[in-house]
């Protein structure tokens, strides 16, 4: 867009950070809760994914906890800087596609070639941030496209809710029952928000029902390990450009879009360049790139909602300090990294799988009325099709095919959507 032309790379604050009293004066219960369940979302189903990743590569045990330490202290780091810059919920994570596309690549190749990818991915992340290229890119994709990307990759939480009911439905059904019934009753829902009530009678079944089995022995405080990283041309050409295009375009893509739907002006290429710095960061642990995540950020602004006609949770402007929450829940995690991933994962799967479900289904419905209420349409639909068909060519992500397949399609069927695409009077939602 014209007026991008003129802006600084990286993009400024357009208010000054948050200082303590600020910060104190703009925290509110509803915002902390948000921070919290934003924190078990991650803390849960994304860390097993982790954990299970790394065992089926053959990593140690030490390793294991090195990568968690890493991958929760670069995301309440970044986090608590860049949301405090900007007073904005900018809720930092890490790569989950990124961290599945190393599972076949832990089989053939070393731990320290893949370290090895890890420190080039953060440095070209960070080189393409700092060049000012992903805002212009992300400025030619519209942004329905780019939220049924986002709702084809939040689908699987929806279906998550009704695999766990069946499989698992006295410990499922409550929470869903729970759910239901304080979002139903006004009374109820303000007096405890849906989510976090589904939370405690989830715990509450699973520790009625004898299914909690934490194992105490262990470390508990982190010990983080530096693994000599190693720099193949195989592991260069197998991993690089993937994990490169996952930040940029599958995770970060997907922060950028809930957050704008949520009404915020994210810093595109500032987001580039913190995830590229952090993801060295995390390399130099053991861990996997760091990023914005939808989801993450969907729970920092709408997992406290209780006023159907509103789309975010609280006052807008005060949401940065949902992300605080996340951001220092996460570096205390990072300290008890080992004790804290044996916690969570001494709750059955169902538990993890309903709880992520309730706690996105909002974020879900709002990607699929943001995808297809308006214009490109079916520019939107072919993005959603591809994307859930889980389409991997060359090693790199379906939501990226998706977001590639469904531009080109739009353009071809959709011509007078993009009339004036890039016209800074245009609503956000057709840009």
């Amino acid at each position: 867009m014209q007026a991008d032309q003129r802006e600084p790379i990286l993009e400024r604050p357009g208010v000054r950070p948050a200082g303590p009293r600020a910060v104190l004066r703009d925290w509110a219960p509803v915002y902390g809760i948000n921070g919290l369940i934003g924190l078990v979302f991650s803390a849960s189903g994304p860390i097993a994914v982790t954990l299970a990743v790394g065992a089926a590569g053959g990593l140690s045990d030490g390793e294991l906890a090195s990568w968690v330490f890493g991958i929760f202290l670069s995301a309440g780091l970044a986090t608590v800087v860049m949301s405090l810059i900007y007073r904005q919920p900018l809720g930092f994570a890490w790569s989950i596609p990124g961290t599945v596309l190393l599972g076949p690549s832990l089989q053939h190749l070393s731990f320290a070639e893949v370290v090895g990818a890890f420190f080039t991915t953060g440095v070209l992340v960070l080189a393409l941030g700092a060049s000012g290229v992903v805002r212009k890119a992300m400025a030619f994709i519209p942004m329905p496209i780019i939220m049924a990307m986002v709702a084809a990759v939040f689908l699987r939480f929806g279906t998550d809710i009704v695999s766990s009911s069946t499989e698992a439905p006295l410990i499922a059904l409550p929470m869903v029952a729970t759910f239901v019934l304080f979002s139903a009753v006004p009374r109820l829902g303000k007096a405890v928000p849906p989510v976090l009530a589904t939370l405690l009678v989830g715990v509450s079944v699973v520790v009625l029902s004898g299914q909690f089995t934490f194992d105490a022995a262990g470390p508990v405080l982190a010990q983080p390990q530096f693994t000599a990283p190693e720099f193949t041309v195989a592991a260069q050409l197998e991993l690089l450009i993937p994990l490169a295009i996952t930040v940029l375009v599958v995770q970060n893509g997907q922060g950028i879009a809930v957050l704008r739907s949520a009404g915020h002006q994210p810093p595109i290429n500032m987001f580039a360049v913190a995830s590229g710095a952090f993801s060295v960061l995390n390399a130099a642990v053991g861990a996997v790139s760091a990023c914005v995540t939808g989801p993450t950020n969907a729970l920092l602004t709408t997992s406290g909602e209780r006023e159907r006609q509103y789309t975010t949770s609280g006052e807008r402007e005060r949401q940065y300090t949902a992300a605080l929450t996340y951001g220092v829940l996460s570096l205390v995690c990072a300290l008890f990294a080992p004790a804290y991933t044996r916690f969570m994962l001494a709750t059955p799967e169902a538990f993890i799988l309903a709880l992520g479900g309730l706690a996105m289904i909002k974020a879900l419905q709002n990607a699929f009325v943001a995808a297809f209420a308006h214009k490109f349409t079916f520019g939107a639909l072919v993005t959603f099709v591809v994307t859930v068909s889980g389409l991997d060519l060359f090693n790199i992500h379906a939501a990226f095919w998706g977001i590639v397949i469904g531009y080109v399609t739009s353009r071809l069927m959709e011509p007078a959507d993009h009339t004036g695409l890039n016209d800074p009077h245009r609503k956000t939602i057709d840009r």
